[in-house]
């Protein structure tokens, strides 16, 4: 089977959904709005209501938050959109927001409004990163 086979399928509750693969858990919000706090409630609503997936775990883990937003970039402190989402999948992707070794929140321009959270676990923590170790190789 090829790697786009072996994907898992997307799992959908209103405006949310998430899927996991290859250890990374994907979760995406379609629409945008100006008030971070709005995100909080639906994601945990998501993980609550139809998330079958994977339970969390201990360890360190980096997060990607990307909003793509259509025409002017929107009016939205982007601390607070990552703190709302950091407390909506805790105790879904990871027990603590304080297991959030790496954090990465950017605005861009994009196709369709939307954000998008990608979480993965960083391997060996006493060992330095999986990212800086990728770096040494190189």
């Amino acid at each position: 089977m090829d790697a786009l086979s072996e994907e898992r399928a997307w799992t959908q509750h209103g405006k949310v959904r998430a899927r996991e693969a290859g250890g990374v858990l994907e979760v995406v919000v379609d629409g945008l709005t100006t008030q971070a706090k709005y995100y909080k409630p639906l994601i945990y609503e998501f993980f609550r209501k139809a998330w079958r997936g994977s339970r969390p775990s201990w360890g360190e883990f980096a997060v990607e938050i990307r909003m793509d937003y259509v025409g002017d970039p929107p009016w939205l402190d982007l601390d607070n959109l990552a703190k709302a989402i950091l407390d909506a999948i805790k105790g879904y992707a990871f027990h603590d927001d304080a297991q959030v070794a790496r954090l990465l929140v950017e605005r861009t321009p994009g196709e369709r409004e939307r954000i998008s959270v990608t979480v993965r676990r960083l391997a060996g923590a006493g060992e330095g990163s999986s990212l800086e170790r990728a770096s040494e190789v190189r």
